[in-house]
């Protein structure tokens, strides 16, 4: 194990800086980007067994790298549409997205308006629905990991999912 760490240790300092790099590009925050290029070497750590030796270990690498970058991005888009503060409730604590009335009082009246409506539609989902709906649109979970905790088969979870968006259109009507 201590063999395999120094090795490791080599890879690291080998693609430490052009990771960096390319994580920046994608992310444009650095300390999401060493987030982002930390988790893609636990990630290669942790599965160096399923690495195929015909292809480039650089390649592997940026793969897993950029695959990582654009899930965070995904997550941050849809934390910005669904994360909202919803006034005294213990749901709002969470950070708010930029306003989306350019700052006027008319705008973030507004903004919190749509806010709470989406947190009450959330609310209203049937058990399941919701269980998936958060872990997968909230807490940036894929279909499978989302299976892994709950028990339910993967294909179980994407109907749930399917089934909990179809009905929040539903509650939310014409809501922009």
């Amino acid at each position: 194990m201590a063999e395999a760490r120094d090795l490791f240790s080599g890879i690291v300092k080998r693609h430490q800086r052009r990771a960096s790099r390319i994580a920046y590009h994608y992310l444009g925050d650095a300390a999401e980007s060493d987030e982002a290029v930390q988790d893609a070497f636990v990630k290669v750590f942790t599965h160096i067994g399923s690495y195929r030796e015909e292809l480039p270990f650089e390649v592997w690498f940026t793969r897993i790298l950029i695959n990582g970058c654009l899930d965070r991005r995904k997550a941050t888009g849809r934390r910005l549409r669904w994360i909202t503060p919803m006034g005294d409730t213990d749901v709002d604590s969470r950070p708010a997205p930029p306003a989306s009335g350019g700052g006027s009082p008319e705008g973030r009246l507004l903004a919190q308006e749509r806010q709470r409506a989406i947190a009450q539609a959330i609310e209203r989902l049937p058990g399941r629905q919701r269980t998936v709906f958060v872990l997968c649109h909230l807490n940036d979970c894929s279909p499978r990991e989302v299976s892994e905790l709950t028990g339910l088969k993967e294909s179980t979870v994407r109907v749930h999912l399917f089934r909990a968006v179809r009905k929040l259109r539903k509650l939310l009507g014409g809501m922009p």
